[in-house]
């Protein structure tokens, strides 16, 4: 029997190539601009503290690149990050 090439599975293959995608930091993130500028005060004013960024609440309806936003904030601070779901 064939693979299904098409399906509900995320492939590992996927997760890669998705990641590629994405913006890695606030420089290559399109948008937003008003997010943007605001987090590249709060980023870099924790930077010069030497501490990590106090808390960023990220709320919105699905596809606003709020899980993007997130890793972004996470490279920009040079620390790693771990997502993880609600949903099933």
């Amino acid at each position: 029997m064939e693979e299904r090439v098409i399906g509900g599975e995320i492939s590992e293959f996927d997760e890669r190539f998705e990641q590629s995608l994405r913006p890695q930091f606030l420089s290559q993130y399109i948008g937003q601009q008003k997010v943007k500028h605001s987090l590249e005060i709060f980023i870099e004013a924790a930077k010069m503290r030497e501490e990590s960024l106090d808390h960023v609440l990220l709320y919105g309806p699905p596809g606003l690149g709020k899980t993007t936003l997130a890793a972004v904030i996470a490279n920009e601070m040079a620390v790693n990050v771990k997502m993880t779901s609600g949903r099933d």
